[in-house]
């Protein structure tokens, strides 16, 4: 009997800021991922924090009606050297979460290390290098910016969740040696 293929999904990656909150949209089919959209939506700083919070859920909102994702994958917070700013990405994270979850989509959670060792191969990654990676992995034609970078990184480690890379990502010490330059080996 022959394989039944994968059914297509499509993942929205969310890279939270209380500034610039990074959004990017793939479509997978199988093992293949393929470049929907991308972009950040910009909380003005003259705002006060509860209208930037709302500016973030509105925003994200706009993108998921758009785009009508099946699952959402959000970047977890790190702890910060400043309490303050940590509370605040925190806050700004939990905007993001909330419109995931009003829009009624699964929420899968990774650490900013996760994601750059699931698709760089390192979890010191520098942003240019998750910049590239994107990029190449997408086929994009110039790099998308930071925010957005890591936002589609974020969607492409959730898409090879099961698959190895994921899997990987969630277990970094399976990541080292189970990933090398962004491909599975």
């Amino acid at each position: 009997m022959p394989a039944m293929p994968a059914a297509a999904a499509t993942i929205l990656g969310i890279d939270p800021g209380l500034r610039v909150t990074g959004f990017g949209v793939l479509r997978q089919e199988g093992a293949r991922l393929a470049y929907v959209t991308s972009g950040c939506i910009r909380a003005p700083e003259v705002l006060e924090l509860p209208a930037r919070l709302k500016a973030i859920l509105d925003g994200l909102a706009e993108v998921i009606a758009a785009h009508r994702p099946d699952r959402a994958a959000v970047e977890r917070v790190f702890v910060n050297v400043n309490p303050e700013s940590t509370l605040a990405l925190g806050q700004a994270r939990g905007a993001a979460i909330a419109a995931v979850v009003l829009a009624g989509l699964p929420v899968a959670e990774y650490s900013a290390l996760q994601v750059k060792q699931a698709v760089v191969g390192t979890g010191h990654a520098r942003k240019e290098q998750v910049q590239e990676m994107v990029r190449r992995l997408l086929k994009l034609s110039g790099a998308p910016s930071p925010d957005a970078a890591d936002a589609l990184a974020c969607a492409i480690c959730h898409a090879h969740a099961g698959r190895g890379w994921g899997a990987a990502a969630a277990d970094p010490g399976r990541a080292r040696q189970r990933i090398h330059r962004g491909r599975l080996v």
